[in-house]
């Protein structure tokens, strides 16, 4: 796979070159209106189309091109391909618009929808209206891993910062319960920002990161490549080549890899009636992810197929067959969950991401924000999962720690030092004890751990800092005793150790209880500080702590801060997926 920065760099290429052809012209972005799926679709539902090749919707996306391998590297079906000894006759069909892929489903022209599952669930509410075309979730292909961002201009620094704010966001487009997921964590709804929706995602004069070069815009859901040219390939834009002056990404997929999850559901009428052909369709799927990891991999040792494959994803994905640097980077942004992934998003009830939890967090959010009237259950094909094992490999594989934890606490003791602990801050939030206490039970912090647990999950390339804080009330009376300089400096460090002792006991807490829940973290994830008295909630006087002047504010001291803070830039400390 191509270095990160040759990566940016060949995207840099094609989206620069598109908006330096923009940006000679005068147009002015052209918002839209982005009433309930259920409103703006009119077309009538018709049974699905029978004889010839099924049509199968592809978008542009990394992950699709497992899809196009599966096909043997072709448009429709190729002998001796995996989808053909899997008995299939399909014809790929890139539909990057979803509201035409919706109109299609309907229409009986594809019994399949390709889309996240923000997508699928705006659409739950229009395609429950009649049986036949009631969604079954089928499949997870990816998690976003770096495609998507949010682009901020100056002044917004935390998601916090984001009330009251105009963000320019694709209509029904894969960034809609990004943004709604990201709002919520922050304790925002989507009512708390204006959005200015546009149709196009990326390429035309209609798109989020055109609207960002409005004065009236604040922030922008866009691809990566997008977020990379207007903030000067990921720093802070300068102004020049396309680039918005003070512009930085505020949060990328990167940290934030466990919101956008892309899917293939179909229609329930076509499941019921063809269930082994669509479940051949699922398990060449999951060959071809295989496939396509191990080609990726060794692609010097298998060229001659890593060229075909690349080519066929260059052509069908992206229009021209010589665009395979770009269908190169396409792969790097997205996560294949395989048979594992797949197992746990579709059946592991514990896991805060799965299926039904994900699609439950989007409908609330999405109902207030006016794109669905009411809950609706949406219904996985519940596979029997051994059935589908066969041919894959490494499918009892145990995850692997993701972090360096060295390299993660260098960073961190790094920022701290550098006092820009914050620059990279999501979310925080604190949790208090009480004088002495030393243990942290599940049942005193429950809510506080369950949040851990889901944002842990939830921003799984970003590290979770456990932050102990200590009392300084006995550190102030050995100096208003005129205590000497030892004792000081024993009382001082001994606080320093109780802090630090603190944050260790609240993080294998939450480690136990997560355990509790069958919900496995990933340890290297977090890590651990000791603050001492020297941060207290009463502030600084000068170089001591201020005293607390009442109860509360004594008891404000003695707290554990947890900082979900993002290190994209800190290459050595994320550990990439193969």
């Amino acid at each position: 796979m191509l270095t990160k920065n040759v990566r940016q760099l060949l995207m840099m290429t094609l989206t620069t070159a598109a908006f330096i052809g923009l940006s000679g012209t005068s147009f002015a972005v052209q918002y839209v209106k982005a009433p309930p799926l259920a409103e703006a679709v009119k077309a009538k539902v018709q049974d699905v189309k029978s004889g010839g090749a099924v049509q199968v919707p592809l978008i542009t996306w990394g992950g699709d091109i497992a899809t196009i391998l599966a096909n043997g590297n072709s448009r429709n079906t190729a002998a001796g391909s995996i989808f053909a000894k899997q008995k299939l006759k399909l014809k790929l069909t890139r539909i990057d618009d979803f509201k035409q892929q919706v109109e299609a489903y309907m229409q009986g022209e594809t019994p399949y929808l390709r889309g996240t599952m923000g997508m699928v669930n705006m659409a739950a509410e229009l395609l429950n209206r009649d049986p036949r075309t009631q969604p079954i979730i089928i499949y997870q292909m990816t998690w976003s891993n770096g495609g998507d961002c949010l682009v901020v201009k100056p002044g917004i620094k935390s998601a916090a910062d984001l009330k009251g704010k105009t963000i320019a966001l694709q209509a029904y487009g894969p960034h809609v319960d990004y943004i709604a997921k990201l709002l919520r964590d922050a304790g925002l709804k989507m009512s708390d920002v204006n959005i200015k929706w546009v149709k196009d995602l990326t390429g035309t004069d209609n798109t989020p990161a055109e609207a960002l070069n409005t004065k009236d815009v604040d922030a922008a859901m866009v691809i990566i490549p997008d977020g990379l040219m207007l903030t000067s390939n990921g720093s802070v834009g300068t102004g020049s080549e396309g680039s918005i002056k003070g512009a930085k990404i505020m949060l990328s997929t990167k940290s934030a890899n466990r919101i956008i999850a892309d899917v293939y559901a179909v229609r329930s009428d076509y499941f019921a009636a063809h269930k082994k052909e669509v479940q051949n369709f699922v398990h060449g799927l999951l060959l071809a992810e295989q496939d396509v990891k191990a080609l990726f991999k060794s692609k010097q040792a298998r060229l001659a197929d890593y060229k075909k494959t690349v080519t066929a994803a260059a052509e069908i994905l992206l229009d021209s067959a010589a665009a395979t640097a770009d269908a190169e980077a396409l792969y790097g942004d997205c996560e294949y969950v395989g048979f594992q992934g797949n197992v746990k998003f579709f059946t592991d009830t514990n896991w805060p991401r799965n299926l039904h939890r994900l699609s439950d967090e989007v409908q609330v959010s999405f109902i207030t924000g006016g794109l669905l009237s009411r809950k609706i259950s949406l219904q996985p094909a519940a596979w029997d999962y051994n059935a589908l094992r066969k041919g894959l490999t490494g499918v009892d594989d145990v995850e692997a720690p993701k972090f360096n934890t060295k390299a993660v606490a260098q960073v961190v003791a790094k920022k701290q030092n550098l006092g820009t602990l914050d620059e990279g801050e999501l979310f925080s939030f604190e949790v208090f004890f009480k004088p002495n206490q030393n243990s942290f039970s599940a049942d005193q912090y429950s809510d506080a751990f369950t949040k851990v647990v889901d944002l842990a999950s939830t921003y799984g390339g970003a590290v979770i800092i456990v932050e102990g804080h200590s009392d300084p009330m006995g550190y102030l009376r050995k100096i208003k005793e005129k205590a000497s300089d030892i004792v000081l400096t024993r009382t001082k460090q001994a606080a320093k150790n109780l802090s630090l002792t603190r944050a260790i006991a609240v993080r294998d807490s939450i480690m136990a209880y997560s355990a509790g829940k069958n919900v496995n973290l990933d340890p290297s994830q977090f890590t651990v500080m000791g603050h001492g008295i020297m941060q207290p909630n009463t502030g600084m006087c000068g170089q001591l702590p201020c005293a607390p002047k009442a109860k509360e504010e004594w008891l404000s001291n003695m707290r554990v801060v947890f900082r979900i803070i993002q290190i994209e830039a800190e290459e050595n400390a994320f550990i990439p997926l193969d």
